[in-house]
């Protein structure tokens, strides 16, 4: 054999030995996957303290990474956002059009539907629910678990009913949420709540019962600025007063309580150490109480971000020391908008308030007058933008008439950006990708049922935040179609998977069928809206052949 035969295979050799060492074994199938949904977690406040992270946040942010992801629809709130995450599906598939919305047919007086509730239920009203799965029109990804293996179990904990519901789906073997002084779960669960549920009450209603003192992180101190808004200030942090249940929702306590939660369960009912796959899903809530209750830019929203990293951390410490292999998945349901109050300091010139007279009902009155309808109530609508329907008691006569009236008065408002009848959004395609490259007509197509939608569909202007008066609670919101309502960051982590990030614009809807990959699970293509991320940067890949 000559001399360049031999350095010719000492090459090769070398080449695969070097290649061997540099691609790492793939990880094993995960036996838990776990989906945390941090409320109004936006990708602008991901982008922000992405470098100030050191937590739980950090460690996803070095997994698999796409920053930039949408939720895609026009109606970016809690209900709508949580129904995409575990579905696959956009909102005019799973039924969650938004967070209420109006139900002529139902027997009660109160017409406004709540997403998360069962209003054929005794007494149940929008105030007053009681909170059922009855709207989500499609499986999640537990339904489907169960239904490919009933050996598989499914837990969903969240600070909201509508969070844990939404990404838990029908079949959840054990559900809990923040009933507003404890964690409850859903009527037609039976029998004694687990050892940890009551535990974890009994904590907290003797923390809630004590005074807390503010604590600013010192990476905060130069965010924490006072803004007077509603008769008050925000952006400075404010000592909590015993018994206030509505404070603490808006504090990293209340995430830290719900991950208390999560994790008791995951330890207590051994999960991922079954047969089957299981499933955990967590919402953790207080980044969106926050960010109505003071913006998302004030020392508020910075000591919430500590909080938030310092619990994702534990989470995480927790699904390490449960030794199965795992599969973590990070998003949210929307983004959100800061107040206006605090953007007009800023040169925002057109931060502003919504004007009052686009409330439905007072819109509808000068309708009225304007048609000859004396006081008669044509409208009915949950807020001044979204669904807006048409009295159930008008003639088809009339409605045409009154339809074409109401949008050419709408659109001559300064603060409307366009109004669509629910008869042009019916005979539209559903949209296709590239998500950001949709008009505002396909987002809110994105968003419509027939069955549930609106006659018209309202969106206001960018920067226009659909509060009106900022002193009854709420300062700042979302919902609208605009990217700092849509665009939310999902972070994937699976211990032993190469990093990698993925700027290209991908969809929540990709998340079901992402993980059901993981786990060989079959989600006909039909069935959703969603298509299959890679998380594998190499050659393997984790998505099944085409």
């Amino acid at each position: 054999m000559n001399r360049g035969t031999v350095l010719k295979r000492l090459f090769v050799s070398l080449a695969a030995l070097l290649s061997a060492t540099a691609a790492p074994a793939a990880p094993p199938p995960p036996k838990l996957i776990v989906a945390i949904s941090v409320d109004q977690f936006s990708a602008d406040l991901f982008a922000e303290y992405r470098q100030i992270f050191t937590g739980g946040m950090k460690r996803l942010a070095s997994g698999a990474v796409f920053p930039s992801g949408y939720q895609s629809h026009a109606a970016t709130e809690t209900c709508p956002g949580h129904s995409t995450i575990l579905t696959g599906s956009h909102p005019a598939r799973t039924g969650i059009i938004a967070n209420n919305w109006i139900d002529q047919s139902v027997a009660r007086a109160d017409k406004n539907v709540y997403c998360a509730e069962d209003p054929t239920a005794p007494g149940s009203d929008h105030d007053n629910y009681v909170p059922s799965t009855l709207h989500l029109k499609v499986p999640t990804l537990g339904d489907r678990m169960k239904s490919a293996d009933a050996r598989s179990r499914v837990v969903s904990v969240a600070g909201k009913d509508r969070a844990a519901i939404m990404m838990g789906g029908h079949a959840t073997d054990q559900i809990w949420f923040w009933g507003g002084k404890s964690f409850v779960t859903l009527a037609d669960h039976k029998g004694p709540p687990p050892a940890i549920v009551s535990l974890t009450n009994a904590r907290l209603a003797a923390l809630i019962a004590r005074p807390a003192v503010a604590k600013l992180p010192p990476v905060c101190r130069s965010r924490s600025v006072a803004v007077p808004v509603g008769g008050r200030e925000v952006g400075v942090l404010a000592d909590r007063a015993a018994e206030d249940f509505r404070g603490f929702r808006a504090a990293g306590e209340f995430d830290a309580a719900t991950a208390d939660l999560a994790i008791g369960l995951l330890k207590d009912m051994k999960l991922g150490q079954g047969p089957a796959p299981d499933l955990l899903t967590i919402g953790l809530s207080a980044t969106d109480y926050v960010g109505h209750g003071f913006g998302v830019e004030g020392a508020e929203m910075c000591a919430q971000m500590m909080a938030l990293d310092a619990t994702v951390g534990r989470i995480l410490a927790a699904l390490d020391g449960s030794g199965v292999p795992y599969a973590v998945v990070l998003t949210a349901d929307h983004g959100g908008h800061d107040l206006p109050e605090r953007n007009l300091r800023r040169a925002f010139g057109d931060a502003q308030r919504a004007d009052p007279a686009l409330s439905p009902g007072t819109f509808g009155k000068a309708l009225a007058a304007d048609l000859g309808f004396g006081d008669r109530k044509l409208l009915l609508g949950d807020g001044p933008f979204g669904d807006w329907y048409l009295a159930r008691d008008i003639d088809a006569v009339d409605r045409p008439r009154i339809l074409s009236a109401a949008r050419a008065k709408l659109l001559a408002h300064p603060q409307v950006e366009a109004v669509f009848t629910a008869e042009e959004l019916r005979r539209m395609p559903d949209p296709q990708p590239p998500v950001e490259e949709w008009s505002v007509r396909e987002r809110v197509r994105a968003s419509f049922d027939p069955e549930r939608s609106g006659d018209l569909i309202v969106i206001l202007k960018p920067h226009v935040t659909p509060i009106s008066d900022p002193s009854k609670g709420y300062v700042a919101t979302h919902g609208s179609p605009w990217a700092y309502d849509r665009r939310v960051p999902i972070l994937f982590l699976r211990p032993g998977a190469t990093s990698f990030e993925q700027p290209l614009s991908v969809e929540t809807v990709d998340i079901l069928p992402t993980l059901a990959a993981l786990i060989g699970l079959d989600v006909p293509k039909d069935q959703i809206d969603g298509r299959c991320l890679d998380l594998d940067p190499g050659e393997a890949g984790t998505c099944p052949a085409k």
